[in-house]
């Protein structure tokens, strides 16, 4: 594979007496020379502390492969694979997920709230029956946090495309995330769902409209 525009680029940061450094520096630079990343910025904190502050490195190794972040040891096979998601257009979902599902709920909270557009990928896996309760539970928390915010409300109408999903338990999910996007946009959608067919949605859907009415008022 050659490098094109849809290549990768990777910025690592290391620092003298790092144990696992050297392992990742090393894993990383085969990666170039297979094509799977363009280019590999390296920094030396102790040289440059300023860039690792910016960047909020807070352990190292620590590494931005395209739009993903990793911090620690990690295997060259794992970060060939992440390297070949990071062009794929389902990527940034899989990677979020997977941060989900190993407790690394603050770190997608950070990525989403740094750049709200990324909040797409996390409701398309919302949109997804197939998702696990573990990462569903995780997006819910990452909206949470974006409560009110201008960036959950640009998502207004993926919002509202999960309202009418197949499976009730994304109903239901799209009647919680509704209401915390304090859009007077979502109360049609709400009161729709409030006669949903399921029992369960239509009282979620009640108890969001009640709070969403609420929250407007206020």
């Amino acid at each position: 594979m050659s490098a094109t525009q849809e290549t990768p680029d990777a910025l690592l940061y290391i620092s003298p007496g790092c144990p696992h450094c050297p392992s990742v520096l090393t894993a990383m630079s085969e990666l170039v020379k297979e094509g799977l990343v363009g280019r590999l910025e390296v920094v030396n904190i102790a040289v440059h502390p300023q860039r690792a502050e910016q960047q909020r490195v807070r352990a190292v190794p620590w590494l931005q492969l395209g739009e993903f972040e990793f911090d620690g040891l990690q295997a060259l096979g794992e970060l060939r694979r992440w390297a070949q998601r990071a062009i794929h257009p389902g990527g940034l979902g899989d990677y979020f997920a997977d941060r989900l599902k190993h407790g690394r709920l603050p770190q997608v909270i950070a990525m989403v709230t740094a750049q709200p557009s990324r909040l797409s990928a996390l409701l398309e896996l919302a949109a997804d029956a197939d998702t696990e309760l573990t990462v569903r539970i995780g997006i819910s928390a990452v909206i949470e946090a974006l409560a009110g915010s201008a960036g959950l409300r640009e998502h207004l109408p993926a919002l509202q495309r999960l309202a009418s999903s197949d499976d009730p338990r994304v109903r239901a999910d799209a009647c919680h995330f509704l209401a915390l996007s304090e859009s007077p946009g979502a109360l049609a959608t709400l009161e729709v769902l409030r006669d949903d067919g399921e029992r369960a949605v239509r009282e979620v859907a009640e108890d969001c409209l009640a709070e969403l009415r609420e929250t407007l008022n206020a």
